[in-house]
């Protein structure tokens, strides 16, 4: 047996050793290179410098003091800077032939674009010289164990040709549209080393498509006719790309530097105080001694941990070298425990208020506030963690599995009941004391208040580390030792509630005091740096330990620690958003979106079922190898504006926030789907599992996320838009059973093992507490019919606050016959006429036929997409309708045949523990 085998079996993990899974994650997160100590600590000193930075442009301080104020451009500059720089010394580029092909091939085809597209006049004669520089580099080697010379010249280069925007913005700002020959090389350099970094930190899927948008933005004119355009010079890709801010320099990579540092940098120094590890213990204590206990234990530790994650592999790792060997120990296979593993972390990137940065993004592309962003990606999220939990559970009864024993009996139903009761009546009362304390603090205390509420939340703090340190410290257990007992639920929690304080924060901030998610993010960082300063020297002193001076040296070591490792998560992150960017930057320079558009209505042949499911095939192979950010930054810039566009020649409405929300489903579905399913071969090297066969079966556990897509397309509801808070809990709890019957059909486990045709029926049943409106749209249509030229009588009849749909016949932006519905919220008004006038549509009719003579600017008409010259054909009028939950009564009646057959059959007992 060789010595890897042998470290393999015997830490239990069957695949790599517990330094082997540690070298995984530095290399996926923080980069893999082991330099000389002097140039470790240099890396680590800019990349404290680079939290420092981030958390200053963030501060107000800038602002108080009017020193150090930077515009988004020129602090989008230094934060590319920062990651180019540090790419090139924290991430080794691999070797292998492949990695080493793309490495040379990407800039040689460049040079020949760059050359391609320079107008005819323009020196070109550097453009091979600097190519071959660069590729030269690439050839020479990457060491693992130092960062040779050549390396050296890349990063400071790379960071050059990104803070040239700070240092030249004033003469840039006058020339915008005519870059001059110094603008040529930066850019040209610029973005050579921007792929070069992205194939050493994220692997070459990203670079790969960036490339391949790059030569459609050159090669317009050669490209099939359905996708063809006029070509775009390099002058022109020079100012799109890197000197405004289109390109790389766009929104991505600004929402990188305003938001998504904070975000990460909280996470990594909540985790670097002990959070991670007690969000684990507290899921195990809670869960374990439950029917495959660890992995739902796992589920629950790994959605935590995805609320202030922002990657799939990290989460996998970071729990799963815990949870798959305990998981395995209560008899899942290694396929199995890693799937599992896999299927909750990569969900932890649906999961607000993070989402894996995508929430910040979607800020930007949708244009609604973050808080309505959380409050419509909350359903959705949750529903698919429970259904996972019972995912495991049924997986369990399949295989008569055990908990892993408690330290105490469990207390009786009763009892539980009243502890669970109590709880959550103190958790309320203490939610409005605070909720109307602070209502109180600030009218009462002014301008001091922010200093009153400092003081309250240190007095909080302080007493919750005061009960923690009355239970032991918590210890991260050995996976794979014996477990004799579970700890207890009641002192793992008491353990680590100051830990919730920074979150709370977080949350108060985001979501009750509406601040930015840029300064709610800051306070709960300088927070999180509070505590991380004053947790040991606290704990030693309620502790009684004595040496207080050598605690508060190792809170600030553990600070410094978390500010480098915030940055060094952040390298990824913000080389994705810029590389992402030029794809971005293609789409809008080329108009590739419209033309994928009509690629997709070929294909589907205008159906709309059709149309979604090629749209997540793409969102799926899209996806494959990117990150979480770079992912929906890619589907959401080509793939949203798809389903938008078809969907309202269709007939279909569907709101922007839905339609992001489908694409980013299915891109980070990606993340578990085979061959490419990067967070499956993470699991699998952890289980030492097959990672094909650990991709295919957390495929399937993550059926449940790719339904979600489908269903709060045509039922908006689940995304609580237009739904007061009563309907909302009605629709969490609906959704909630249908998903967990959806669950049982896919296992082929209900309460027993199901038949084919119980399987159906649960289908049937989960299909139907989902979208009850397609049966009743069935039953009594929602819309009728009315001639064009009775549109204002169609208007008079409707109740204010309905809507009424137009089909009508136009031209799009190019000029090409289009047919598409638009609705109309219908206004109040006297008559007929005046409502329609009040929407903006002002018509005449021309022998029958209806035309828009004018719409107003600003109107809804206009926001709809109407516009003068258009032939309305169709009126939709809304009809009367009866309740669509009508349809849940036959739904229960058939869910309790199924019920009563699978009693009747029985079940099997589960077998006794055994050791």
């Amino acid at each position: 047996m060789s010595d890897k085998t042998q470290t393999a079996a015997a830490n239990g993990n069957g695949g790599l050793s517990q330094a082997e899974i540690d070298e995984m994650v530095a290399a996926a997160d923080t980069g893999g290179r082991v330099p000389s100590p002097a140039i470790a600590k240099f890396i680590m000193i800019v990349a404290i410098i680079w939290s420092l930075f981030q958390l200053w442009i963030a501060s107000p301080i800038p602002f108080m003091i009017n020193f150090g104020v930077f515009n988004d451009t020129e602090a989008r500059s230094f934060h590319l800077a920062f990651a180019l720089f540090l790419a090139f010394l924290a991430y080794p580029a691999q070797r292998t032939p492949v990695q080493l092909g793309l490495g040379l091939g990407v800039p040689a085809l460049l040079i020949v674009l760059f050359m391609v597209g320079a107008k005819e006049g323009t020196a070109v004669w550097w453009i091979p010289i600097v190519g071959i520089i660069v590729m030269a580099a690439i050839f020479l080697g990457s060491p693992k164990d130092r960062v040779p010379p050549w390396e050296w010249a890349m990063a400071i280069v790379g960071a050059a040709t990104s803070l040239y925007l700070y240092f030249f913005y004033d003469a840039i700002a006058t020339r915008v549209g005519a870059p001059i020959m110094q603008d040529f090389v930066v850019a040209v350099i610029g973005i050579l080393i921007l792929l070069e970094a992205t194939r050493r930190a994220l692997g070459p899927a990203l670079m790969i498509v960036s490339t391949v948008f790059l030569a459609y933005t050159f090669l317009g004119p050669m490209m099939p006719g359905i996708i063809a355009h006029k070509g775009n010079s390099l002058s022109e890709v020079v100012n799109h790309q890197w000197i405004t801010t289109e390109g790389v320099f766009g929104i991505a990579l600004g929402v990188s530097t305003s938001f998504v540092f904070l975000f990460v940098l909280f996470g990594s120094l909540l985790d670097k105080a002990g959070a991670g590890n007690y969000f684990i213990q507290v899921a195990f204590s809670l869960m374990g001694h439950m029917r495959g206990g660890p992995a739902k234990a796992a589920v629950v530790s790994s959605a935590m941990t995805g609320l202030i994650s922002g990657s799939s592999i990290a989460n996998v790792v970071t729990t799963g070298t815990f949870t798959i060997p305990l998981m395995k120990r209560v008899g899942f296979s290694s396929e199995k425990a890693g799937a599992v593993e896999v299927a909750s972390s990569v969900n932890g990137q649906i999961m607000p208020p993070v989402m894996g940065a995508a929430a910040f993004l979607m800020v930007e592309y949708v244009g609604i506030p973050y808080f309505d962003v959380v409050k419509h990606a909350f359903v959705p999220a949750v529903i698919s963690y429970i259904a996972l939990v019972y995912i495991v559970h049924l997986e369990a009864m399949k295989a008569n599995m055990q908990g892993l024993p408690r330290a105490v009996a469990p207390k009786p139903l009763v009892a539980w009941l009243i502890s669970l009761a109590f709880t959550i009546a103190v958790i309320c009362a203490l939610s409005f004391a605070v909720y109307y304390g602070m209502g109180w603090i600030r009218p009462a205390f002014g301008a001091s208040a922010g200093y009153v509420v400092f003081v309250l939340l240190v007095a909080v703090y302080v007493g919750l580390l005061r009960v923690a340190c009355r239970e032991e410290r918590l210890k991260l257990e050995d996976p794979n030792a014996p477990v004799t007992k579970l700890p207890l639920p009641g002192p793992t929690i008491r353990s680590g509630l100051h830990f919730l304080l920074p979150v709370v924060v977080l949350v108060w901030a985001l979501m009750v005091d509406r601040l930015s998610p840029g300064l709610s993010a800051f306070w709960a960082a300088a927070f999180m740096v509070f505590i991380l300063i004053t947790q040991r020297p606290i704990e030693a002193i309620f502790r009684n330990e004595g040496n207080v001076p050598g605690a508060v040296a190792q809170g600030f070591r553990d600070l410094l620690e978390g500010l480098e490792a915030g940055a060094r998560n952040m390298i990824g992150i913000g080389i994705a958003t810029a590389t992402a960017g030029i794809i971005v930057g293609a789409v809008s320079q080329t108009g590739v979106g419209s033309a994928l558009a009509d690629v997709v209505e070929v294909l589907s042949g205008g159906n709309i079922m059709a149309i979604l499911l090629l749209t997540a095939v793409l969102s799926l192979i899209l996806g494959m190898g990117l990150p979480t950010t770079a992912n929906y930054i890619v589907v959401s810039a080509l793939l949203a504006p798809v389903i938008v566009t078809l969907g309202q020649q269709n007939g279909l409405i569907v709101p922007l926030i839905a339609v992001h929300l489908f694409v980013f489903y299915f891109g980070i579905m990606a993340d578990v789907t085979p061959p490419v399913g990067l967070a499956s071969f993470a699991a699998a090297a952890v289980s030492g599992g097959d990672p094909i066969r650990t991709g295919v079966v957390a495929f399937f556990y993550s059926l449940r996320t790719a339904a979600l897509p489908f269903l709060f397309i045509f039922n908006t509801d689940l995304l609580l838009i237009n739904v007061d808070w009563i309907h909302g809990i009605f629709v969490f709890i609906t959704a909630t059973i249908a998903m967990l019957l959806f669950a049982a059909a896919t296992q082929g486990w209900f309460l027993t093992r199901n038949r084919i045709h119980e399987t159906v029926a649960l289908l049937l049943v989960a299909f139907t507490l989902f979208r009850p409106g397609f049966w009743m749209d069935m039953v009594a249509p929602p819309f009728v019919e009315v001639p064009p030229a009775q549109i204002e009588q169609a208007m008079a009849d409707a109740t204010p606050g309905s809507s009424i749909r137009l089909t009508v016949n136009g031209l799009n932006a190019v000029g090409d016959p289009v047919t598409f519905t638009a609705p109309l919220t219908v206004p109040e008004g006297a008559t007929g006429a005046d409502r329609l006038l009040a929407t903006g549509v002002e018509y005449v009719d021309n022998a029958g036929t209806i035309m828009i003579e004018n719409v107003t600017f600003g109107s809804p008409a206009q926001e709809a997409g109407l516009d003068w010259d258009q032939e309305i054909v169709q009126v939709l009028s809304p009809a009367p309708q009866p309740t669509k939950y009508l349809m849940y009564i036959p739904a229960l009646l058939l869910l309790a045949g199924v019920v009563l057959m699978q009693r009747r059959r029985g079940q099997p007992q589960p077998k006794q523990a055994t050791a």
